[in-house]
């Protein structure tokens, strides 16, 4: 089934939002990523009360302090054997459908339901903007499928070398289209149908917008909800943002 025909319309309004967080060892950085987060539920539950919102952090084999940080937060949470991103955020995709309050649209991508719902992920090292949620939901309603948001480093954390770098290469307010699971949308129709998550160490985000593609889904890429992430070099994947800073903007800088 093609992810064009898992759902009845592009333009539907949504009846609610599923919101995941993988997490593996950042009680250093989680603390701003879960407030960050709790503002834009709040934001988004201010201007669209009536959207169910269900969160789900991941708490994917966590050998430090952030199971208490994510306790504080009064967010909910499981937790799980260390399994790798992409098993992590399949996880919390379902159990964060679970948590709505409606067990009828669960499942199968042609259920009713699964076209007005919204899937939303986020990263432990980012802060989402106050507005992410709302965007996201602007974007979804207009027709997106797939929403590919832009990130940005903490920049007064890099190196001169690659701030400069970064700084050159980054236009304020132009989607790149650049895929990140710090930021990225999509309508959990078109999820179910592609496959969701794949089981990948990384790149499982890249991999689900590429299948949402290959089914005709229509990905729109956006800056206007970017999201703050860290500037480390060395991530919780092999790959991933922490690599691009690492290698492709200034390699050669030493004073990293």
């Amino acid at each position: 089934m093609s992810a064009a025909r898992a759902r009845p319309g592009r333009a539907a309004r949504l009846r609610a939002v599923l919101v995941v967080v993988p997490v593996h060892d950042e009680e250093a950085l989680l603390p701003a990523c879960l407030a960050a987060l709790r503002r834009a539920v709040a934001r988004l539950a201010a201007e669209r009360p009536e959207l169910e919102v269900s969160v789900s952090v991941v708490l994917d084999g966590c050998t430090d302090g952030s199971a208490e940080v994510v306790r504080a937060s009064g967010l909910p949470s499981l937790v799980t054997p260390r399994l790798g991103v992409g098993a992590a955020r399949a996880v919390g995709v379902d159990a964060a459908e679970h948590g709505l309050p409606e067990p009828a649209v669960h499942g199968q991508a042609c259920r009713p339901g699964t076209a007005r719902t919204w899937l939303v992920c986020t990263d432990a090292d980012s802060e989402v903007p106050e507005h992410w949620l709302v965007r996201q939901v602007e974007l979804a309603e207009a027709g997106a499928d797939v929403v590919v948001g832009t990130v940005r480093p903490r920049v007064e954390d890099l190196s001169p070398g690659r701030a400069a770098a970064w700084l050159a290469n980054h236009e304020p307010g132009r989607a790149n289209g650049h895929v990140h699971g710090a930021n990225l949308g999509v309508r959990l129709s078109v999820y179910r149908a592609t496959g969701g998550f794949a089981p990948l160490p990384e790149h499982e985000d890249v991999a689900l917008v590429e299948a949402a593609r290959r089914a005709g889904a229509r990905v729109v890429p956006d800056a206007a909800g970017e999201v703050l992430t860290s500037a480390r070099l060395v991530g919780r994947t092999p790959g991933g943002y922490a690599r691009h800073l690492r290698e492709d903007l200034v390699p050669d800088d030493r004073t990293a």
